[in-house]
């Protein structure tokens, strides 16, 4: 399939690595202006330059969407740069650890502010704008498989990625005359480079934890951050259709179900 996001433009937080990156890239690939944000300037400034080298019209902006102002200035300055706003994908996350007992208010701020909060306001400002101009747009929320409940050590991570599901259906409802779609990605298990950093950081990874991870899994393997990004693409696209309100299991592994 030759999934088209020719004259779109479209805008990605936390582009500068692992899915959200892919993301970027796919897009670009796919035809469209992308802007992307991310607080890791140099890792952008790379990405925005490669792309560039290869004929994309793309646009960096530094930006830590934790905070409300940043989240809707992103918005903005995509409309500044490139004078709408078609696609919105919410990549960034905060992923660190904690139970419900060890989870300080600090660490519960953090996750509802880039998890949940973010994807508000850049919604918010996404959809204000599709319908000033009266047209259509889709945005696709990346979630979690965890917003199912997740692991006892992922309180405050399941706590905003459960809201997150809610708001993309809430959302796609309140939108969906207005020919906005909104869909949400719960996506398991995957290999980027921030993973990596997890995994060692709080779970005493060695440098062999892929091929630890994998050997339990059904399909041999993690999930691959450029195939999100070729579903991101589609749900973005006028390929997927109708579709709105979805929030789809991206993963191995199946809700409900047990040996």
């Amino acid at each position: 399939m030759n999934i088209s996001l020719d004259n779109r433009v479209v805008l990605v937080s936390g582009g500068t690595q692992g899915v959200g990156a892919a993301v970027v890239r796919a897009a670009a690939e796919a035809g469209a202006s992308v802007a992307f944000t991310g607080r890791r300037a140099h890792q952008g400034e790379a990405l925005e330059k490669e792309l560039a080298a290869e004929g994309a019209d793309v646009a960096f902006f530094v930006a830590d969407v934790a905070t409300a102002d940043a989240a809707i200035g992103s918005v903005t300055a995509t409309v500044d740069r490139f004078g709408r706003i078609d696609g919105l994908v919410n990549a960034a996350a905060a992923t660190s650890r904690g139970t419900l007992l060890d989870t300080t208010l600090e660490l519960l701020d953090t996750h509802f502010a880039v998890n949940l909060r973010a994807p508000f306001f850049t919604m918010q400002a996404a959809v204000a704008d599709m319908k000033s101009r009266g047209a259509p747009g889709s945005i696709v929320n990346i979630i979690s498989l965890s917003e199912h409940g997740g692991q006892p050590y992922l309180a405050p991570y399941v706590a905003s990625k459960a809201g997150l599901a809610g708001l993309t259906r809430n959302v796609a409802h309140a939108h969906r005359f207005d020919r906005i779609r909104i869909n949400g990605l719960n996506i398991g298990w995957t290999q980027t480079e921030g993973e990596a950093q997890v995994q060692k950081k709080f779970h005493d990874a060695d440098d062999n934890w892929v091929e630890h991870a994998v050997a339990a899994l059904p399909m041999g393997r993690l999930g691959q951050p450029d195939e999100i990004a070729r579903m991101v693409v589609f749900l973005l696209s006028e390929d997927s259709g109708i579709v709105t309100g979805s929030v789809i299991d991206w993963d191995q592994q199946v809700v409900g179900a047990y040996d």
